[in-house]
C-alpha cells in the first residue's frame, strides 16, 4: 500500500502518518467508529470491537483519544480530530492506536465530519488493521485496481429509514444531490427492483442490532438509468451512548466494475472448464465418425445451437490434394446436432452424406483460407452462403440463424474440414472470444481426428496384408461342415501373427490348424506367412501331427526371437478319428448332442521355437455332430480374468451344438470379445457329418 506521509508538530517519526486513500478500504467490511464533537465515541460497530478489542459498551461514551491513543500522540490526534469537525476535510492515514491488551497496533483509518439534521457536527472513523490490509493488498493484487476505482457511499437514516445525511460519495452513486437525500425516504432514492427486501433488512439491523454486511445488489441508478450497475451494501446500528437507537448507519459501494469482471471471470472459467472437458471427451477412440460427434456434442453443450463438422473428402481418403483458390470442395458430413429441436437440422447434410459446395459458400472459404470465418448477424445474402442451396437457405432462416461461424480443422499444417456453428435461441451474436474458444476445439478435435483417420487407414492396410495371408473360407471337407472367423485386434492398427488352415490330404483326410505368432507387426506376419506354409508342406508328406510340429519346431528355431504356440489336428472321415498335437496352444473344446462341453486335455507340449521338444498325438473320435473348436488365445484372455473363468464362459456358449457354425462363430466373438482387446483372434469350428 502506497502513501504519501506527513506529521503534525514534533512528535517523534512515524507517530502519524497520512497517505492517500487507498480503494481496498473502499471495499473491505472494515471498522466504523463515530464520535462527537466532544471526541466521544457514540458509534462503535462489531468489527471497532476486533480491531481495537473493547467492546461496545467499554468504548460508547468514552473519549476516544484516552482509550487508544497512545499520549505522546495525543496532541497530534487532537488536532487533527479539530481540524476534521472544524474544515470538513477528510483525512486518511495512518498511526499507532493503543489496544487494549496493551499491544500497539498500526492502523488505516478513514476520518470524515457527518452532520446530522440538528447541525451536530460527528467525526466518522472508518478503520481497519494496517498489517491485515497490506497481506490482503498482496493477496488481492489482480484486484487493485478495481477495488482502487469503488468509492464508498455513506448515509445516516433515522428508525424511519428517511435520511439524515449523506457524503458526495453516496450522491455520486444515485446521482441525486445530498441535500434532496435529507428527509426523505430510502426507497425514494435507492433504483433497486428488491427494495422491499433492503428495507426490510435494515428494520432488522435497528432491531437486533445485528449488522448486516456486503449485500449484494443491482440496479439503475437515476444518473445513469440505461446502464445496470451493481452495489454492495452494509448497515450498522446507530445508537447513542446511553443506549438510545438513534437510527442506522449505511454504506454503499459501488461494484459495478468487479460484477462485471466477475461475470466475465466467470465465462472464462466456464470456458476454460470446457476446453479441459474436450480433452478428456474428444477422441476417446480412433474413429473418426465417433471423434466428429464428440466434438459436435461439446460445441453443442456450450457454444452453438446448431453444429457440424465435415470433412474434406480427399482428406478423410489420406489424399493430399492442392486446395483450389476459389474452386468447390466436396464434403463429407460426419456429425450433427443440435441443442434443442429445429428445421435448421434439415437443412445441414445428414452425416454420412457427401456434398459438393461452391467455392462462394462460407464453409468452402472456410477451408481455402485455413481461417476461421465469422458473420456477427446474418442476412439473407448470408444464408444463401451459408445453405447448400435455395431451400436449405430458406429452413435456415425460418429455424431463426442469426450468427454463423466456421472454424477450420486443421492437423499438422493441413486443413482436414471445418467445424460450422449457427446461432438460433442463443440471442447473442458471436463474437471474438467464441472465435478463439470454437478454434481451440477445433484445434484439439483436428488432432484427433488426424490421428484416427491415418489410424483407419493404416488399420485398413494391415487387415488387407493380413487377411492376404489367411484361406479366404474354410472349406468344406468330406466329413466335415467347416466355420473360420479372424477378428484383429482392436486397439491396435498392427497385423498379427494369429492363422488357421484346413488342409485336404489324402485318402479324404483333412488336417486342421490354429497357430498364433507371439507379437504383432509386418515381422509377426511374415513369421506366420513362413509357417502356414511350411505346415501346408509338411501336411502333403502325411505326416504324423507330433511329426508335423517336430519339423515346424525345428524351422522355428531359425526364426530370430519368436515363439509360436500351434495345434495340429487330422481328421479321418472313414475312421471318425481325429489325432491331435499340441505345441504349447489352448486345449480345443469337444461339443456333442447330449453330453456338456469338455476341453480336450492333450499333452500342452512346448512352443515351437524351443528346440529339442518331442511333441505327442491324442487320438478322439468325433461322433456324428459332434464339434471340434479351434480357438487362439485372444478370444479368452483378458486382463481383468483369470483364464480358468474364461474357459468355462467360452463353453457356456456352446451349450447348443446344433446350433448353426457361422452363429456359433458369431456367438463367441460378441460374448467374449471386447472392443479394446489388444491381441487377434482366429477361430475354426469342425462338425463332424
Amino acid at each position: 500500500m502506497t502513501a504519501e506521509s506527513f506529521e503534525y508538530g514534533d512528535d517523534a517519526p512515524g507517530a502519524l502518518q497520512a497517505s492517500r486513500p487507498t480503494g481496498l478500504l473502499d471495499v473491505l467490511s472494515v471498522a466504523a467508529v463515530v464520535l462527537d464533537s466532544e471526541g466521544r465515541i457514540v458509534f462503535w460497530t462489531p468489527q471497532a470491537e476486533d480491531l481495537f478489542g473493547y467492546t461496545a459498551q467499554e468504548a460508547l461514551g468514552t473519549y476516544a483519544a484516552r482509550l487508544f491513543v497512545h499520549p505522546e500522540h495525543l496532541q497530534s490526534v487532537v488536532s487533527l480530530f479539530a481540524e476534521v469537525l472544524e474544515t470538513g476535510r477528510s483525512w486518511a492515514g495512518t498511526f499507532p492506536i493503543r489496544h487494549k491488551d496493551g499491544s500497539t497496533r498500526l492502523t488505516e483509518f478513514r476520518n470524515m465530519r457527518l452532520q446530522d439534521d440538528l447541525g451536530d457536527m460527528y467525526a466518522l472513523g472508518i478503520a481497519a488493521d494496517h498489517a491485515l490490509l497490506q497481506r490482503v493488498e498482496t493477496d488481492l493484487a489482480l484486484c487493485e485496481r478495481l477495488i482502487n476505482q469503488s468509492p464508498i457511499g455513506l448515509a445516516l437514516l433515522d428508525p424511519d429509514l428517511r435520511y439524515l445525511l449523506v457524503n458526495p460519495a453516496l450522491e455520486r452513486i444515485d446521482g441525486i444531490p445530498a441535500e434532496d437525500h435529507v428527509g426523505r425516504h430510502l426507497r425514494d432514492t435507492l433504483r433497486f427492483p428488491d427494495v422491499d427486501t433492503i428495507e426490510s433488512a435494515l428494520r432488522q439491523v435497528i432491531t437486533t442490532g445485528t449488522p448486516l454486511l456486503d449485500q449484494y445488489h443491482v440496479g439503475r441508478p437515476a444518473a445513469d438509468p440505461d446502464q445496470e450497475r451493481a452495489w454492495s451494501l452494509s448497515f450498522y446500528r446507530l445508537e447513542d451512548p446511553g443506549g438510545r437507537v438513534l437510527g442506522a448507519a449505511a454504506s454503499v459501494v459501488d461494484v459495478t466494475e468487479r460484477h462485471r469482471a466477475a461475470a466475465e471471470a466467470d465465462r472464462a472459467r466456464r470456458r476454460l472448464a470446457l476446453i479441459a472437458d474436450a480433452s478428456t471427451r474428444v477422441g476417446t477412440t480412433l474413429e473418426v465418425d465417433r471423434t466428429a460427434h464428440e466434438l459436435a456434442e461439446i460445441a453443442a453443450a456450450e457454444l452453438a445451437d446448431v453444429v457440424a463438422v465435415d470433412i474434406l473428402d480427399s482428406a478423410l481418403a489420406c489424399r493430399t490434394t492442392r486446395r483450389p483458390d476459389n474452386g468447390p470442395e466436396l464434403f463429407r458430413a460426419l456429425a450433427l446436432t443440435a441443442a434443442h429441436p429445429t428445421v435448421a437440422l434439415e437443412a445441414a447434410d445428414a452425416p454420412g452424406d457427401l456434398t459438393a459446395y461452391d467455392g462462394d459458400r462460407l464453409v468452402t472459404l472456410c477451408v481455402h483460407t485455413g481461417r476461421p470465418v465469422l458473420v456477427r448477424h446474418v442476412g439473407d445474402r448470408d444464408l444463401a452462403r451459408i445453405g447448400r442451396d435455395e431451400e436449405a437457405s430458406g429452413l435456415l432462416a425460418r429455424a431463426g440463424v442469426h450468427s454463423y461461424l466456421a472454424v477450420p480443422l486443421i492437423a499438422h499444417g493441413e486443413v482436414l474440414g471445418a467445424l460450422d456453428l449457427k446461432r438460433t435461441r442463443n440471442p447473442l451474436p458471436f463474437d471474438q472470444d467464441d472465435v478463439v474458444l470454437a478454434g481451440e476445439l477445433a484445434s484439439r478435435a483436428a488432432v484427433a481426428i488426424d490421428n484416427a483417420r491415418w489410424f483407419q487407414s493404416v488399420r485398413n492396410t494391415a487387415l488387407t496384408l493380413q487377411r492376404s495371408l489367411l484361406p479366404e473360407h474354410a472349406q468344406h471337407r468330406t466329413g466335415l461342415e467347416l466355420a473360420s472367423r479372424y477378428q484383429p485386434a482392436q486397439a491396435t492398427s498392427e497385423v498379427g501373427g494369429d492363422w488357421y488352415d484346413v488342409i485336404p490330404l489324402t485318402g479324404d483326410k483333412t488336417a486342421l490348424v490354429v497357430g498364433d505368432v507371439m507379437g504383432n507387426g509386418i515381422d509377426a506376419a511374415a513369421t506366420m506367412g513362413r509357417l502356414r506354409t511350411a505346415t501346408c508342406a509338411y501336411a502333403d508328406l502325411d505326416l504324423d501331427p507330433g511329426a508335423v510340429l517336430e519339423h515346424l519346431d525345428h524351422i522355428t528355431c531359425d526364426l530370430e526371437h519368436y515363439i509360436v504356440t500351434c495345434l495340429y489336428a487330422v481328421y479321418d472321415p472313414h475312421t471318425r478319428q481325429c489325432c491331435i498335437a499340441n505345441a504349447g496352444h489352448m486345449p480345443p473344446a469337444l461339443v456333442g448332442p447330449g453330453r456338456p462341453p469338455r476341453l480336450l486335455r492333450l499333452p500342452s507340449g512346448a512352443p515351437l521355437g524351443v528346440g529339442g521338444v518331442t511333441f505327442e498325438a491324442t487320438t478322439v473320435t468325433l461322433e456324428p455332430e459332434d464339434l471340434l473348436v479351434l480357438y487362439t488365445d485372444g478370444l479368452v484372455e483378458t486382463r481383468q480374468h483369470s483364464i480358468d473363468d474364461r474357459l468355462d464362459v467360452m463353453l457356456s456358449f456352446l451349450d447348443e451344438p446344433r446350433r448353426p457354425l457361422e452363429e456359433t462363430c458369431d456367438l463367441l466373438l460378441h460374448g467374449l470379445r471386447h472392443p479394446d482387446d489388444h491381441d487377434d483372434v482366429a477361430l475354426l469350428i469342425a462338425r463332424a457329418r
